[in-house]
């Protein structure tokens, strides 16, 4: 048996499927990454004390943006961790609660936009792998798309919140 992609048995699950479906997106952007990789994130703050609340997993889009879990407190059970998006234009913000409600956003089919994803309508072409992946996350989990991208949005703001005042402390932090 071969070692497992990460100790967070969600990853596991989606890169058994990645893995089955080949080389094609399922998700607009979206491939998993070597597991706690580089994301970058150096760029923002060389300090040990930033840089080890984060555990990169992801590549968000096509122009080098990340997903990583942020680390926000000791728990053990990693997939309850807050999802951060590293953008490559210098975005840094929470954008899911945990990864279950990212891999509902990932159902959207859109790369991130301005802090979240676009409407469930907004996507015009979806992905060659978009329906395995729809079926996939409803056999799964037994859930679908995010219904409702700006309810979500509104959810994890005190995550978002949270995160940022933590980051300031590591970071020339400017927001925009």
């Amino acid at each position: 048996m071969s070692e497992p992609y990460s100790p967070v048995p969600e990853l596991n699950l989606l890169k058994e499927f990645e893995d089955r479906l080949g080389p094609v997106f399922y998700s607009e952007g979206f491939e998993l990454s070597e597991y706690d990789g580089d994301a970058g994130l150096h760029t923002w703050s060389e300090d040990p004390a930033f840089l080890s609340r984060f555990i990169p997993f992801a590549k968000a889009n096509g122009t080098g943006s990340d997903y990583a879990l942020w680390r926000c407190d000791d728990r053990t059970e990693l997939a309850s961790l807050p999802v951060v998006f590293v953008g490559d234009e210098g975005d840094l913000y929470v954008i899911a609660r945990d990864l279950r409600e990212l891999f509902q956003l990932l159902a959207l089919d859109s790369e991130p936009v301005a802090e979240g994803f676009l409407d469930p309508g907004g996507v015009e072409e979806h992905s060659q792998g978009h329906a395995e992946f729809l079926a996939w996350l409803d056999e799964t989990f037994g859930l679908g798309p995010a219904e409702d991208p700006r309810a979500l949005r509104e959810a994890r703001k005190e995550y978002d919140d949270r995160f940022r005042a933590w980051a300031r402390r590591f970071t020339e932090w400017v927001d925009g």
